[in-house]
């Protein structure tokens, strides 16, 4: 990814679009390449520019910000979406997270956080607003454990070390509150991440907050 973040805004409100756009704008590295007024937009878009980061919204005509991310990440080129939406709803939360979105925040955050949120995005970490990080704790722990939860066994390939860290990753610190939780260089913690990645074939952290619910690591007290 180059040194200037290029961002590719899906919005069917005008206003809307025209409201981040003049953030982006003065935020020094980002530049808005394009906008889309729906899905289908957006994709064609997202083929056309190559963003680095799309910043979707869910509902919109002719095809939804949730099919739209789907067919952007199947490219697997490279680019990250950022789910903003006004709808806080699980039903967009576990679908936006499980296509491979890379954050997900609501369109009340303010927009300096728009910005940071982007930036974090852009470096290769995944955002959740703390609302949707909330109920995704808590949609988790209302479900029945797997038979292996708490056991560790769905996640053999990892070592010791890389549990701490992700038993961290989970609480959504960032890699440099990891390293002062953990005491390690904030380039060791950035390494675990990418190993875990790489051995669970996972896309980015978002997807690994995911798996360690999913596999029951959270339940074992891990977290």
């Amino acid at each position: 990814m180059s040194a200037e973040t290029r961002v590719l805004l899906a919005d069917d409100q005008p206003l809307v679009r025209e409201g981040f756009r003049r953030v982006l704008s003065r935020a020094a590295g980002l530049r808005v390449v394009g906008e889309a007024a729906d899905g289908a937009e957006a994709v064609a878009a997202a083929q056309r520019l190559r963003p680095d980061i799309v910043v979707m919204d869910i509902r919109m005509p002719v095809m939804d910000g949730l099919r739209a991310t789907e067919r952007i990440l199947a490219d697997d080129d490279g680019v990250r979406v950022l789910v903003l939406t006004t709808f806080d709803l699980d039903e967009y939360v576990f679908a936006a997270l499980r296509l491979g979105a890379s954050g997900f925040l609501l369109k009340d955050t303010p927009l300096d956080d728009l910005v940071a949120a982007i930036r974090l995005v852009a470096a290769g970490d995944c955002l959740l607003g703390p609302s949707v990080t909330r109920r995704v704790i808590e949609e988790f722990a209302r479900r029945p454990p797997r038979p292996a939860a708490g056991s560790g066994v769905s996640l053999p390939e990892l070592t010791a070390r890389e549990r701490d860290v992700l038993g961290q990753v989970v609480r959504g610190l960032s890699n440099a509150e990891i390293a002062g939780e953990l005491w390690l260089s904030e380039a060791t913690v950035k390494t675990h991440v990418r190993s875990m990645l790489g051995k669970l074939a996972l896309r980015d952290r978002t997807q690994l907050v995911i798996a360690a619910y999913e596999s029951g690591f959270v339940a074992s007290g891990a977290a």
